[in-house]
Parts: structure tokens; C-alpha cells; sequence
């Protein structure tokens, strides 16, 4: 004899996994945390999250003029950026030593990501401009998306879902553990 399964009120029809619910996601696609305007006083989230605690900011690694943190709506696990301090949009406006810094930031986060999760692979890079699909236009941030041979599947291209296995505290400190030292 077999029972069936709780029904639960207001969950709809059940499906089994025919239906993913993701209700996290919802802060994103109403807006959540955007910044009402181009200036760092307009609500920008990476001129906010530095004056967090490493773990509330979800912070990897902290530098002299660049800050490495995880992503709050990740591509793939591990998927961080790489963020100057300052509140500059364009990459042609930052200073050479930001930009050193933030080549090395990028290099360190890939050498973790592999040494964590032992990623075979990597997307690099930021959008310029809300036309290229920046989320956050009036703030640099590069991205650093580790993959894995056959990572991806039907649900992110099909059923635009991504399917993460790890919470992101964990993420933080399993990355900020494998960063490399100067």
C-alpha cells in the first residue's frame, strides 16, 4: 500500500518536477536593490555592499581598489564579479592601477574557482551600457561564470532556470577559503 503524497493548499497541482519554483528570483525581476539613478548615492548595491560584513555581503576577496563578491542571481554556482570601489561606469575610466588590480582579481578568482570546484572553464566579462545587457549600468563590474563540461542542459535554455546546488553563504566561504594569498 502506498500513500499519497501531503497536498498542500495553494501550491497548484502537483507535478513533480515538471515545475520549478524559484521564488527567490522574484526580488530580481521586480527590481529589487537597482539603483534609482546613475549616481553612487541613487541606491547603487556595489557602492553598499563593501560597508557589509564579508559574509552579509556575500564578499570573497578584499583589495586596495577592487573588491571580488559573489553574484545574488548566479548563472552557475561560484558565478562572482569583480568591482572597483570607486562608482565609475565605463571601463576606459579607470585608472591604470584599477585596472591592474582588477586583471589580478580576475586571475585569483579563476585559480580559486578551479582549486573549489575545480572548474574547467570560464565566461569572463562585463557589459557596457543597459543596451549590452548590463543589470547595473552605472557601476563596473566584471563577471567571472566558471563552467563545467556539460553544465549546461535544457533548463537554462528551454525553461530559463538555473539549477544551483549550493547556497550561496556556503559558496562565499568555500571560495573565500580557496583564494589564493598574495
Amino acid at each position: 500500500m502506498t500513500s499519497e503524497p501531503e497536498q498542500q493548499i495553494g501550491v497548484g497541482t502537483q507535478d513533480a518536477f515538471q515545475r520549478l519554483w524559484t521564488p527567490h528570483r522574484m526580488a530580481y525581476i521586480q527590481g529589487e536593490n537597482k539603483p534609482s539613478g546613475p549616481g553612487a548615492d541613487d541606491g547603487c548595491p556595489f557602492c553598499s555592499i563593501p560597508g557589509k560584513s564579508d559574509e552579509d555581503g556575500l564578499i570573497l576577496r578584499r583589495g586596495e581598489l577592487v573588491y571580488a563578491v559573489l553574484n545574488l542571481y548566479p548563472y552557475t554556482g561560484g558565478h562572482l564579479m569583480t568591482v572597483p570601489y570607486r562608482h565609475v561606469a565605463d571601463y576606459t575610466d579607470l585608472t591604470a592601477q584599477e585596472t591592474a588590480e582588477l586583471a589580478e582579481f580576475t586571475k585569483q578568482a579563476m585559480s580559486a574557482l578551479r582549486t573549489a570546484s575545480g572548474a574547467h572553464g570560464f565566461n569572463i566579462g562585463m557589459n557596457q551600457g543597459t543596451v549590452a545587457g548590463a543589470g547595473i549600468a552605472a557601476h563596473l563590474h566584471q563577471h567571472v561564470v566558471p563552467r563545467w563540461g556539460g553544465d549546461t542542459n535544457f533548463l537554462p535554455v528551454v525553461g530559463h532556470t538555473k539549477v544551483l546546488p549550493q547556497l550561496l553563504g556556503d559558496t562565499r566561504k568555500m571560495l573565500a577559503e580557496a583564494w589564493p594569498t598574495a
